[in-house]
């Protein structure tokens, strides 16, 4: 006998339950999302492997040894997606949507793909919600994107926030803070791991990304980059802030605080949670106005964060916030014998038409199996079907938690049924 065959390693299966908690996750995102202006997008799971070459940067880790990257049977390299914001600004620019010279904001929902060691929070296949905001440069686009991440975390009921913010300068002022930190992570190459030694002479700001304990005691005391910022990119930081002020924003300056991708510039933020361990990031983002010249595009100026579900909904358990996990089926229609199956499945037709949640037996069960069954869903109502009442026009239903029978007619079921449920969830 053949094994069984199982989800490749890293990935998992997304069951009812935790499909309903994704579910609730992009339902709050997309009302809150849309109330600020933004409007959904999707791109393809796989795009050409030069975008994210290209776009994200050689040099981060993920296009060095995290992407899934293969060639199709026409010979072109192909990627799965191991982020959003490089394909989005790529169908911004295939689809010119920036032509009527209008901000165009955009948000998205869907699967990841990097080759990682999984662990809690973080899979090969891993689910992201984000925006991105395209086509201003303006300081309080910055600010409203951070304010937008923290409404939405905020939403879902979680407290115990911590939002970060830096600026990482511009193509002006980073240049002479790069040879300054490259200068000085040579000093200290002895004690970095292998992959900072690569990172120091491709990106040195990579290094800021590591999470192995001897090169974050080198960064504490590497050079900051706030001591290097041109006059536009401190107006424009100052000005971000003072505006996060002015919504009440708290927030913690972290000079060693860098996205892991090549196209960020200026102002870059991240939240965490405490209840995460290590990797307590839940999501962040940042300025991006050099991606779509990286890419091919006209200078578009833009910003976006993304935050993980998976590592959000580990949040969530940990601050205990309630999450509708199941779908309440309010009635149960059972049957006294086969004869009334028919009626049953009409029955059951028109009770949804009409908004009510229903369900019935599939399995051949007995009466006394059917009304076990209906409690065990914890339905409100279990209708029940037999030939008698049938013969009457009507049927019998009976409240689940006071066990009181009603006869009901037929033609006026739905109605009865909805001002009974009514009543009962108010």
């Amino acid at each position: 006998m053949c094994s069984v065959i199982v989800a490749p390693k890293g990935t998992s299966d997304m069951l009812p339950g935790l499909a309903r908690k994704w579910q609730h996750l992009l339902g709050v995102a997309a009302r809150l999302f849309e109330s600020y202006g933004y409007e959904p997008i999707d791109t393809p799971a796989f795009e050409a492997t030069e975008l994210f070459v290209r776009g994200i940067g050689e040099a981060t880790d993920i296009v060095h040894k995290e992407m899934y990257t293969f060639t199709d049977k026409g010979g072109r390299s192909l990627t799965l997606r191991p982020e959003e914001t490089a394909p989005v600004v790529r169908a911004y620019l295939q689809h010119n949507m920036g032509a009527a010279g209008q901000l165009v904001k955009l948000y998205y929902a869907g699967p990841m793909f990097r080759f990682e060691r999984p662990q809690a929070g973080r899979s090969r296949q891993f689910w992201q919600i984000g925006i991105e905001a395209l086509g201003s440069e303006e300081p309080s686009v910055d600010a409203e994107s951070i304010l937008l991440l923290m409404r939405y975390l905020q939403r879902l009921g979680l407290q115990q926030l911590t939002l970060l913010v830096n600026s990482m300068g511009c193509i002006e002022c980073r240049p002479a803070y790069r040879e300054t930190l490259a200068a000085y992570l040579r000093e200290h190459a002895a004690e970095l791991c292998k992959d900072c030694v690569r990172r120091l002479e491709m990106n040195p700001l990579r290094v800021f990304d590591c999470k192995n304990p001897e090169c974050v005691a080198v960064m504490k005391n590497a050079p900051k980059i706030s001591e290097y910022l041109c006059q536009g990119c401190e107006d424009h930081f100052g000005e971000v802030k003072t505006l996060l002020g002015e919504v009440g924003l708290d927030y913690e300056e972290r000079a060693t605080l860098v996205r892991g991708f090549d196209y960020y510039t200026k102002t870059t933020f991240e939240v965490q949670s405490p209840l995460l361990g290590a990797q307590n990031a839940l999501g962040g983002g940042g300025r991006y106005d050099g991606l779509a010249e990286m890419i091919g595009g006209a200078r578009t100026p833009g910003i976006g964060f993304a935050l993980g579900a998976e590592r959000t909904m580990l949040a969530m358990e940990g601050e205990q916030v309630a999450v509708p996990s199941k779908m309440q089926v309010h009635v149960y229609v059972a049957n006294v014998d086969a004869g009334t199956k028919q009626t049953a499945f009409g029955l059951l037709s028109n009770l949804r038409e009409q908004g009510i949640s229903a369900e019935t037996d599939y399995m051949g069960r007995s009466l006394k199996g059917q009304m076990k069954q209906a409690g065990k869903r914890g339905v409100l109502f279990t209708v029940i079907l037999g030939p008698e009442e049938l013969a009457r026009g009507e049927c019998k239903v009976r409240n689940m938690e006071s066990g009181e029978e009603t006869p009901v007619a037929l033609d006026s079921l739905a109605l009865w049924l909805s001002q009974k449920i009514r009543q009962e969830t108010i």
